[in-house]
């Protein structure tokens, strides 16, 4: 008889007979009660009350009744961690039974009881069945490991578990080895600061390799994505390995052929050799297109995969089209995808197999599949320059089908045609014109009304059309309204004596709107054109920026980054895994190639003794926001020289012209008074938020330490008094050292300031903005919440000087990526007083030099949570006023707030 009979039950009182029958002597009664326990506890029936008695069946020769049990106890161990100690000798028990079941499902077990007790006697057992001779309970504990570590890192680390579940990669069986490769995959994503705790070498890799032919798809999933986290060591190690994976891409499953992708695309940036590179190109092709033919939701993932790897490598594709073309009987969400990969594929030669298509499209039934059809056939247009004629031409015949949401669609398309290709179609203008009457949808208007406006000068009519437009000016969309009054505007200085009165009115509705954008545009446009016509013509029908073709690409770096994520959701999103996963480490990045592109400059700087000192990176240099230095073990391990040192360089490295530079001052006591910048206090708490109370402050740094200067006004009705404060977690864990110290009672428009001491030791979690703080303050009439900016100068340590080999080895190990450029306008000083300045605030000068006309300084920042930024600044000539800045990290969510910081302070 099935089990479903346990899962029907309308008994009162089933708790007390459970009890009873699982204290019964008979073993098929006690097997039952058990089944019937779980049902219950399946159905969502609170069956905790019979923990003890359900433990007491643990005791047994049956490994059904065993496994029902070992669920039971992982379903409600966590609410009776007492009494799950209990099942302790039990458990170590089972896991030398002779059963290697018994011994996997033991193991396995304890893994899943999120205990912290219980994880302590796990670790004896758990070792033993590392190096079991069964591989079923090898490759269970090599799971648990992973287990364990989720909820115990400290333990993992301290017991050894990682290098013993590093030699599991050796073992003869291809579980296993699959196995201990997807653990450790989830260690090095769980670890602290996102560094891989357990790096892959040559010699692992090679192990990996051989295993990968005999594992089960998903085992090579996780192998596969394993070789996409490894840095060849040089060029031949790249295409050895290609060579060797290239055969999974035959492999029958969707996730075994992306994962092999991923891993090809991401060498391929690494391999110079282009014969290679084309023959791996070739071979990437027929898989690709083989997904195509899967059920529409694999259709789906495969084909926003592609659209990536499109925009990084369309040589891949470029012969493929047809593939892309939409089937009658597609989903909508496969036509959108097919229809965008269509368009980033149109080439020269293509472009009349795809126009042909598109027409088709522009006559379907589907509404939007028909509006973007249209947009399709204007991006073509744009990209392909051969083709315009040809897209202009079909963009006509849809018009001339009058059906409404087309030509509308088409008047937008027509309008970017104009803005790509000027003075080449006015011809079509009159055509356009003829369909005014059918365009009701505010984009489409907004087309027309520019179109007018360009070409106003040749449209005999232009005042009357405008005028038409203008009589419904105030239930217009607001991207109407600002679009016609441009276009006014700008028929009146092609045509001033026709235009008059129009141009009066427009400006008249226009400045006496509630919305200020449209307010703000006509005032400027009324007081241009009343100070200065001439000026008015130079900026409003000045030559405008023509459009670009691919619009619609994903930034570079992070196009880079998503190709590593190929076959995840983050490629099927393409946002990266932070971006919609909280608590999300720093994306993985891409491998840099072999030779920086930012290095080269600096790489005939560097003496000979610098290769004795080089260090090699063992890990990629990623970690989580502001939590890794780097000067950790992980990335590039520099050691800090003391701060009195003083170091004698014969060639500089950076710039060569130095003969001393002195780091520090010996007698501090002799140095000038630091004269560091410091914002302005700004209102942080207006009364009115805050029945009455206050606030306005500042942060400031003195003597090494950091300060939250506040000035607090009682503008209420009645006395302050028990003021405390309390910070929110924040990106840079700052918290207050000190209780804060006001008046005991603040009496009727009595102000005080208050310095609170800060420290930089409390809990992080990355803050939006990244210097955002949240902060309550309480006093007898309630608690007050209110946010503020700190200015990240304030974080700039007085350690930060680097040696200037270690600044040299650690610019070239940081990849291109991480790096961020600024330009700082107006900065009318000259170089030695940016140096001073700079230096006041702790940003050091490392060297400097100068290069055609200008000067080049190179600088280091430590932030007191001490990750380290590099920095690179280009000063103009003085008259010029220009800076360019540069700036390098583990992290670049800091550059914003850096740049900001040497704005503020250059302009201070």
């Amino acid at each position: 008889m099935s089990d479903s009979k346990y899962f029907v039950t309308t008994k009162k009182g089933e708790v007390f007979e459970l009890r009873e029958e699982l204290n019964s002597d008979k073993k098929e009664k006690k097997r039952d009660a058990v089944k019937k326990v779980i049902a219950a506890m399946t159905v969502g029936k609170d069956v905790s009350p019979l923990f003890p008695h359900v433990l007491n069946c643990m005791q047994t020769d049956n490994l059904e009744l065993k496994k029902l049990v070992y669920l039971y106890l992982m379903n409600y161990a966590k609410t009776q961690p007492d009494m799950a100690i209990m099942a302790i000798n039990t458990f170590v028990k089972d896991s030398e039974d002779l059963n290697p079941l018994i011994r996997a499902l033991a193991i396995r077990t304890m893994g899943c009881i999120r205990v912290d007790k219980i994880s302590e006697y796990l670790c004896e057992p758990l070792r033993k069945c590392l190096k079991d001779n069964d591989p079923y309970v090898k490759k269970t504990a090599a799971v648990c490991v992973a287990k364990l570590y989720d909820i115990n890192p400290e333990l993992v680390a301290d017991q050894g578990f990682l290098d013993q579940l590093k030699d599991l990669l050796s073992d003869s069986n291809q579980m296993v080895v699959s196995n201990a490769v997807a653990a450790l995959s989830e260690i090095n994503e769980s670890s602290p600061n996102g560094i891989p705790l357990v790096t892959m070498d040559a010699t692992a890799i090679n192990k990996l390799l051989i295993a990968l032919n005999e594992c089960v798809e998903w085992g090579q999933v996780f192998i596969l994505d394993s070789l996409s986290n490894y840095n060849p060591q040089n060029e031949l190690e790249a295409q050895s390995i290609c060579e060797r994976i290239i055969p999974r891409l035959a492999h029958a499953n969707a996730a075994v052929k992306l994962s092999t992708v991923k891993v090809l695309m991401k060498y391929m940036e690494i391999i110079t050799d282009q014969e290679f590179l084309s023959a791996l190109t070739r071979k990437l092709t027929p898989p690709l297109v083989t997904l195509l033919s899967s059920e529409p939701e694999l259709q789906y993932v495969a084909l926003r995969n592609i659209n990536l790897i499109v925009q990084k490598r369309p040589d891949i594709l470029n012969n493929e089209i047809r593939a892309f073309f939409i089937n009658y009987n597609d989903p909508i969400y496969i036509k959108l995808e097919k229809l965008e990969i269509m368009i980033r594929l149109a080439s020269k030669a293509n472009i009349s197999q795809v126009l042909s298509e598109l027409r088709e499209y522009g006559r379907e039934v589907d509404v939007d599949f028909v509006r973007k059809a249209v947009r399709a056939i204007g991006r073509c247009a744009i990209k392909v320059e051969e083709s315009s004629d040809r897209c202009v031409t079909t963009l006509l015949d849809l018009i001339k089908t009058k059906v409404n949401y087309v030509v509308q669609e088409a008047v937008i398309v027509i309008k970017d045609i104009f803005r790509k290709y000027p003075n080449k179609y006015e011809a079509i203008i009159s055509v356009l014109c003829d369909n005014l009457d059918t365009l009701d949808e505010p984009e489409a208007r907004a087309s027309m009304i520019w179109i007018i406006g360009e070409y106003a000068d040749r449209i005999d009519n232009a005042g009357e059309l405008l005028e038409e437009f203008l009589e419904g000016f105030a239930d217009d969309n607001i991207q109407v309204q600002l679009q016609l009054l441009t276009a006014i505007v700008k028929l009146f200085l092609k045509r001033p004596i026709e235009s008059h009165d129009l141009v009066q009115k427009v400006l008249s509705l226009a400045t006496q709107t509630d919305n200020p954008d449209l307010r703000d545009r006509g005032f400027i446009y009324w007081r241009l054109l009343s100070a200065d016509p001439v000026a008015a013509k130079e900026v409003v029908l000045g030559e405008k920026p023509l459009i670009s073709g691919e619009t619609d690409l994903l930034e570079p770096t992070l196009l880079d980054e998503l190709i590593c994520h190929i076959s995840s959701l983050a490629s099927v999103y393409h946002k990266p895994p932070r971006a919609f996963i909280e608590g999300a480490s720093e994306l993985r990045k891409p491998v840099a190639t072999l030779i920086p592109r930012d290095v080269a400059s600096l790489e005939d700087l560097e003496d000979d003794s610098s290769s004795d000192t080089s260090q090699e990176n063992t890990g990629s240099v990623v970690g989580d926001l502001l939590g890794v230095d780097i000067d950790s073990s992980a990335a590039i391990s520099p050691q800090l020289i003391p701060s009195s040192a003083s170091i004698e360089v014969g060639i500089d490295l950076l710039c060569g012209g130095l003969e001393e530079f002195d780091v520090g001052d010996a007698d501090a006591s002799s140095s000038p008074p630091r004269t560091s910048y410091v914002a302005p206090k700004t209102l942080w708490l207006p009364a009115e938020r805050s029945k009455g109370l206050e606030i306005s402050g500042t942060f400031i740094r003195k003597d090494g330490q950091i300060f939250m200067e506040m000035t607090v006004t009682n503008c209420s009705s009645e006395p302050l008094s028990g003021f405390a404060i309390q910070f929110n977690k924040n990106s840079f864990g700052v918290i207050p050292a000190h209780p804060l110290q006001l008046p005991n009672v603040l009496t009727l428009n009595q102000s005080s300031d208050v310095s609170l001491l800060l420290s930089s030791e409390g809990p992080v979690q990355k803050m939006e903005p990244l210097n955002n703080l949240q902060v309550a303050i309480k006093n007898n009439i309630g608690i007050f919440y209110f946010a503020c900016l700190i200015p990240i100068h304030v974080f700039f340590t007085e350690d930060g000087q680097m040696d200037r080999r270690l600044f040299l080895s650690t610019w070239k190990e940081l990849p291109p990526q991480n790096e961020a450029q600024y330009s700082l306008e107006n900065i009318n000083y000259d170089s030695e007083t940016i140096v001073h300045k700079l230096e006041q605030n702790n940003i050091f000068t490392i060297s400097r030099q100068e290069v055609e006309g200008q000067t080049v300084f190179y600088q280091s920042i430590k932030l007191a949570n001490k990750l380290w930024i590099l920095t690179e600044v280009k000063v103009l000539p003085v008259e010029r006023g220009d800076c360019t800045l540069s700036l390098k990290s583990v992290t670049v969510d800091v550059a914003s707030c850096v740049y900001q910081a040497y704005k503020n302070i250059l302009e201070s």
